[in-house]
């Protein structure tokens, strides 16, 4: 039986085993072909609530194991999914559309985001903290209970694993909702991993299903922490459920990132770079450059030399063809981006290529002549669109990167770092890459943004101590403290 074998999860959810839920089961639809993958198990509330219930009960024994058997098994799942990359990558390629470099990219970082996790184990609990009193005086982290995970379609493997590894790391329990679209990327592999590494049973529940499930994880009493990454419009709701409930929420949202291209960059690096960060998957990555904000000087010989590599990328489907772009993910998707680039030519910008799609394949496109408000450019897209603007000054630059809701992430590129510096200090965003484009994420690394984009770098290295532990004050003294 393979690591991913199909008939052990059929129809199923893994909750104490792979079990029959109540919402039924769903084809997993291939968006290159439109064919069936497979079938998923959809969970509904009751399953949720079950899950979570048997979720608080199995946290209290798991963590209470030492840090070294948490830490052993998380390395385990580490190596699970390096182990099975033949195995893996077939699936994230042919369920997200991914060319194989992206499947690559997703099985590396999940495995060292279970690696990361399994050091994170080690990790002092605490402080010992100054008092004024004849006492011994703590601050010691300790796990929340149970977290419940909400993950998206766009990076399922990674985007699922970057909240549970951690989440189990600390002591906690997980109930993890993947996207329907993905729930075998986003939650089938992260079962078998840990399942065949030793997790105990019901410790980790995941619960493929619609937004029903997603508002019964977020109301359970039993689950006091939630992580969702997902698009800024589900991030508020899911913000404001949790607020009704007081529940820690880590919202990891949208973006429509800048890419600041100064006079004196090397214009060969900005293309390549440019290009790569629209374009990859699709655009359908939170930190894809949704503005290219290019210095006039050089404006012109940008926009002709990114025309033309995208036009030079082959489309197709990446699990029969060498090809660079994949589909989107469904109608829906590819609808939504077309309707954004249809609005902003008809208001006046350019289409300098691309524009057109075959079923779900949309071919890589370049706008200029843009405005401000242009949909395709004060939106973010989530498709390979690469929208183009130039400025004339650095203080027109700022204010260029700065005029946007969202906050996530920021490209400089530049001959003079510390002139790259300068702008980093000014624009708002939760990360910011000099000479390198926007797209870029590391487990060992704060990973958040800010206004739109999310409340914060709450995930990624230590910040996961942040993100899934509670601070408790604990005192202790050899006599009791007489009173009256």
């Amino acid at each position: 039986m393979g690591f991913i074998a199909e008939q052990e999860w059929d129809g199923k959810v893994y909750s104490d085993g792979w079990t029959r839920p109540s919402g039924g089961a769903m084809d997993i639809i291939e968006p290159a072909t439109g064919g069936s993958l497979g079938r998923s198990g959809v969970a509904g509330p009751e399953d949720v609530t079950n899950a979570a219930a048997r979720a608080a009960q199995a946290q209290r024994e798991w963590a209470a194991k030492s840090f070294e058997e948490r830490s052993a098994i998380l390395r385990h799942a580490g190596e699970l999914l390096e182990e099975h990359t033949d195995e893996i990558h077939p699936w994230i390629m042919r369920e997200t559309g991914a060319i194989g470099g992206k499947a690559g990219l997703e099985t590396h970082v999940a495995a060292e985001e279970c690696f990361e996790a399994a050091a994170l184990a080690r990790q002092p609990q605490g402080e010992i903290l100054q008092t004024a009193k004849p006492w011994m005086s703590f601050a010691r982290r300790r796990p929340v209970g149970v977290v419940g995970v909400i993950s998206p379609f766009n990076f399922p493997l990674i985007l699922s694993t970057r909240s549970v590894a951690p989440a189990l790391a600390l002591g906690n329990s997980v109930v993890l909702k993947p996207d329907p679209r993905t729930p075998v990327t986003g939650g089938v592999l992260l079962a078998r991993a840990f399942e065949e590494a030793g997790l105990p049973e019901g410790v980790l529940h995941v619960l493929p299903g619609g937004a029903d499930a997603g508002e019964a994880l977020v109301a359970d009493p039993q689950v006091p922490v939630i992580s969702f990454t997902g698009s800024t419009e589900g991030g508020r709701k899911v913000g404001e459920a949790a607020a009704r409930h007081l529940k820690r929420t880590h919202l990891e949202l949208g973006g429509n990132s800048a890419l600041v291209i100064l006079d004196d960059a090397d214009l060969d690096a900005a293309v390549s770079a440019g290009a790569f960060a629209s374009f990859m998957h699709q655009g359908q990555i939170c930190m894809t450059t949704g503005r290219h904000l290019v210095h006039e000087r050089i404006a012109g010989d940008y926009l002709d030399a990114l025309r033309e590599k995208a036009e030079g990328l082959p489309v197709g489907n990446p699990a029969t063809d060498q090809v660079v772009v994949g589909p989107l993910i469904d109608e829906g998707q590819r609808d939504r981006v077309h309707s954004l680039v249809s609005q902003s030519v008809d208001g006046g910008a350019k289409l300098v290529t691309g524009g057109t799609y075959e079923d779900l394949f949309y071919q890589p496109t370049v706008l200029s002549d843009l405005q401000p408000d242009s949909p395709a450019y004060r939106n973010e897209v989530f498709g390979p669109v690469a929208p183009v603007r130039s400025f004339s000054d650095v203080e027109q630059a700022v204010a260029m990167a700065a005029d946007s809701d969202h906050g996530l992430s920021l490209g400089i590129m530049t001959g003079d770092v510390m002139r790259g510096v300068e702008i980093a200090d000014r624009v708002p965003s939760g990360i910011v890459h000099i000479n390198e484009q926007t797209v870029g994420d590391e487990a060992v690394a704060p990973f958040g943004g800010v206004a739109d984009s999310g409340n914060g770098s709450r995930l990624g290295g230590t910040s996961n101590l942040e993100a899934f532990t509670e601070i408790q004050w604990l005192t202790m003294q050899g006599q009791p403290t007489r009173y009256f």
